[in-house]
């Protein structure tokens, strides 16, 4: 295991262990810490031995906000030329399947991140919510457009507005997360999600991923269009050729990653 003051990483077969590690301010998310998650995601992206992303945190938070000492004096024309959203940009454009393991509190950046990542594993125990308002902000790395996609109108309303939390079973029922496990599995069946992933086709993953991103991102038509393109694009690779083999040879697939 390798450590930065405020990462964890590790790697288990073909998939990459990110822990965020700031247990004193509850894995509060700095311009620091964004810079480098960032990057060791883009690292972990073009490394063909890495085929899944594991985001943790720990079993008391994910990350329960941005760090608002970061912010507390800033300006309009401080937080413009910081440019700190750039980072979460280059979050959103990994092409690998990125697993989230959430405990405890997921809230405001905390949220918003975990809605960064395509599947969601959630303790029992987790609180999540954007109580922006509640400082006299707003989200505002994607918190009002992607939770509004994922739950819908009213439901995003009420939550930017009150600034209230979900428990785990609500944000699960409303589509925010995946699965919700009991407490003490929450990182073990986050763990076996992503070796399950990891096991599949790396470009057939990839090629979903973008797919179903798409879905939210697109008008229908132009998304049904590319779906098709990346389906056929598939015709094209070793993998789409043993999988098929293997599936009529009544056999496990041997996926090469061409």
């Amino acid at each position: 295991m390798s450590e930065s003051d405020h990462l964890l990483t590790e790697v288990e077969g073909h998939v990459a262990v990110i822990r965020i590690n700031r247990p004193k301010v509850l894995n509060a998310l700095n311009l620091a810490l964004m810079e480098d998650l960032a990057e060791l995601m883009e690292r972990y992206d073009a490394d063909d031995s890495i085929r899944v992303i594991l985001l943790a945190g720990s079993q008391r938070a994910w990350a329960a906000g941005a760090d608002i000492g970061d912010m507390a004096t800033a300006t309009r024309a401080d937080m413009e030329s910081r440019d700190q959203f750039s980072q979460w940009n280059r979050i959103k454009a990994i092409r690998k399947p990125i697993v989230a393991a959430v405990s405890g509190f997921a809230l405001g950046g905390g949220c918003e991140l975990m809605m960064h990542c395509d599947v969601v594993v959630c303790s029992e125990t987790a609180r999540i919510g954007q109580p922006e308002i509640n400082i006299g902000v707003m989200p505002g790395a994607g918190g009002t457009q992607r939770l509004t996609r994922a739950v819908g109108k009213a439901v995003a309303m009420d939550i930017v507005l009150s600034g209230r939390f979900l428990s785990a079973k609500e944000a699960m029922l409303m589509g925010l997360v995946s699965r919700v496990v009991p407490k003490e599995h929450w990182f073990d069946e986050a763990m076996n999600v992503a070796r399950v992933i990891a096991a599949k086709a790396p470009v057939s993953a990839r090629h979903a991923k973008e797919s179903v991103l798409n879905a939210e991102e697109h008008p229908l038509s132009e998304a049904l269009g590319r779906e098709r393109e990346l389906f056929y694009m598939l015709f094209d690779t070793d993998d789409q050729t043993e999988g098929m083999a293997a599936f009529l040879e009544k056999r496990r697939p041997s996926f090469t990653g061409k």
